[in-house]
């Protein structure tokens, strides 16, 4: 699963909408929109928030594990 995937999964499994991702990251419901439909890439900055935002490692928000670990 790639990145613009999990970032969805995690957003769904959360019973969150785009706008409240929005909210909690500071970027427009726009962009999570086009990060979540793979019509733009991250920025390194963008996956850091990401992974701070659903206490989940890189590796796998980045799809290089299948197990989901978290930060600490």
């Amino acid at each position: 699963m790639e990145f613009y995937q999990r970032i969805r999964e995690q957003r769904e499994d959360r019973d969150l909408n785009q706008t409240d991702i929005g909210k909690k990251t500071g970027m427009s419901q726009r962009k999570i929109s086009r990060l979540e439909n793979n019509d733009t890439q991250p920025t390194t900055e963008e996956i850091k928030i990401f992974c701070k935002l659903y206490n989940l490692s890189a590796d796998y928000m980045l799809g290089l594990i299948d197990e989901p670990r978290p930060l600490h």
